[in-house]
């Protein structure tokens, strides 16, 4: 869909604009296009209190219930009560391992849907299309899917099995693209569009009400050249919207670590510069070591891409090896083994500083690391400002780790990143004060990432659990209402969250947000329609088409 530089005339406002397009944003399309869930007459949820709540109001779809009331006494791996509702109710007893059938019917009832356009940067999918295409997914395959396809029967159909109940993420973004073909639900999707702003519009004299302006950028191709090239522009657009849904993920852009000289070239912090770097024949097992910095997955698979090569690693993170906090610490062994396999790593090939620079002078000479199997207690006590030791690229880990279970490894538990220096040499600091010098020949800081939301006020910060910090998955997440997933602090009403930005950061959790929202507004839709002031069903919706040259699709609903 093409959106133009056209201001919407007064009454020309779409009743939602989802912002995001990934998973949270498809979900929460579907159900916003009619797709509704019932209890199946003859299912059975294995959670009886559950299930005879669903039995006292049948005829009541799931989006007509009380959420809150549903979520009482409800158990899960979410904060979110939604998220818990609905991943039980579309997965029963997964966390067990169980395969229960779900008890929902869904319905496809067209007179429910609401008129609404899903705004993204790229094709359907959001960030599954930039992640890396080999590594299995974190998640079980059926948690990857959403509500109507099963992940696994499309998997068949492609003539492929799913590998160890595991996907790729290339095939999960292909599923979700094929997701929103299959649903028919292209119509509602605006792909290449970058927002700018997001607004609050006052009431007008021409008795437009408040609503929301959504303000930005629609990358369209442009005339074909006579070389088959064709010229590419950047088209503006502004749409009015009574309620927006913030949906954009957290991926947008990298952490940084903030120290000193972490804008030199050799230091990255994405996977795919890990990749083009291998791509030019810049990493092999002759190179010195490279440095990743961060105890999350994408810095468990950058070790693992290294360690295929047989390029030597430096793995430096904050957290303790035992930390329950710690990702790998709350995976199941027999389900992730690879991830368990760098756990073993980082567990097994800890450096520790030699146990003599306990009452190490300025004046003594820097000494080299050595590979222990436990952290020493002689160091807790080190003076701070003490000498860096040094190792070169040549020095005792890889070694004396030639007989180790994985050669050409070596972890910096409870270690951070001081510094980084022209000459590729990272200064590392250990929480007892000890500092380390290594020469490496690249830098990957993998500590996660902060979403983009550049186009709110001060970045979105004022919607944050402390609006005094970036709004973060894990430390900030935007606050919400529980049942609704409003913004709390927005600037006006009907400003909505999900997906990473409340927290949510697996798939099969962010439904309930799409499910939250959707209720929200179809009751707030059925109270509209019990007043006599109309509705916002479909066939109240016009959209107009003219000349490619200046076409232009645009939902109105009438004042």
């Amino acid at each position: 869909m093409d959106l133009h530089d056209k201001e919407t005339l007064p009454g020309e406002v779409l009743p939602v604009v989802i912002i995001g397009n990934g998973p949270s944003g498809i979900c929460l399309s579907y159900l916003f296009s009619g797709y509704t869930p019932y209890l199946s007459p003859e299912a059975s949820h294995p959670n009886p209190l559950l299930h005879s709540k669903l039995k006292e109001q049948p005829h009541l779809s799931l989006l007509e219930q009380d959420l809150e009331y549903l979520c009482e006494g409800l158990e899960g791996r979410s904060s979110n009560p939604v998220a818990v509702l609905f991943d039980s109710l579309l997965l029963p007893d997964s966390d067990f391992g169980l395969d229960h059938a779900s008890p929902l019917a869904w319905r496809y009832e067209p007179e429910r849907a609401i008129p609404h356009l899903v705004l993204g940067k790229g094709p359907p999918g959001g960030a599954w299309h930039a992640m890396e295409g080999s590594m299995l997914t974190l998640s079980l395959a059926n948690w990857m899917e959403l509500p109507g396809l099963k992940l696994k029967d499309w998997m068949r159909e492609k003539r492929r099995n799913v590998r160890n109940d595991r996907a790729t993420p290339a095939e999960i973004a292909s599923y979700y693209q094929h997701y929103v073909s299959q649903m028919s639900l292209e119509q509602s999707f605006a792909c290449g569009t970058t927002v700018t702003s997001v607004t609050r519009e006052p009431s007008n004299q021409e008795g437009l009400p408040p609503c929301w302006r959504v303000m930005g950028l629609q990358h369209r191709e442009g005339e074909e050249l006579g070389d088959g090239s064709s010229v590419s522009e950047e088209v503006p657009f502004s749409l009015l919207a009574h309620n927006v849904v913030l949906a954009t993920g957290t991926h947008d852009i990298p952490a940084r670590l903030g120290v000193e000289g972490e804008s030199l070239p050799f230091v990255c912090h994405s996977f795919w510069e890990l990749e083009a770097a291998i791509s030019r024949g810049e990493l092999n097992q002759s190179s010195d070591p490279l440095l990743v910095v961060g105890a999350g997955l994408t810095a468990a698979d950058a070790v693992l891409a290294a360690h295929h090569l047989n390029t030597p690693v430096y793995h430096a993170f904050r957290r303790s090896v035992t930390d329950p906090g710690l990702i790998f610490n709350q995976l199941p062994k027999l389900l992730y083994p690879e991830y368990h396999k760098v756990h073993q790593m980082m567990t097994q090939q800890q450096h520790q500083p030699n146990p003599l620079l306990q009452n190490h002078s300025p004046t003594s000479p820097p000494s080299s690391l050595q590979q222990q199997h436990q952290p020493n207690p002689l160091l807790q006590n080190h003076s701070p400002t003490s000498p860096p030791s040094s190792l070169p690229p040549s020095s005792s880990p890889f070694s004396s780790s030639s007989s180790s279970s994985y050669p050409g490894y070596f972890s910096f538990p409870r270690h951070r990143v001081v510094a980084f220096r022209p000459d590729r040499k990272c200064v590392l600091e250990s929480d007892s004060g000890q500092r380390t010098v290594v020469q490496v020949s690249m830098a990957l800081v993998l500590i996660g990432a902060h979403p983009n939301l550049s186009f709110l006020p001060d970045s979105g910060r004022p919607l944050g659990i402390n609006p005094e910090e970036p709004i973060s998955c894990r430390r900030n997440p935007i606050e919400v209402d529980p049942f609704s997933y409003k913004a709390s602090a927005a600037d006006g009403p009907g400003m909505y969250a999900m997906g990473p930005l409340v927290g949510e950061n697996f798939v099969r959790f962010l439904k309930g947000g799409a499910l939250a929202i959707a209720s929200d507004l179809a009751k707030r839709k059925g109270a509209r329609g019990r007043r006599g002031d109309g509705d916002l069903t479909a066939d109240r919706l016009m959209d107009r088409q003219v000349d490619r040259q200046t076409e232009t699709e645009v939902y109105v609903v009438e004042s």
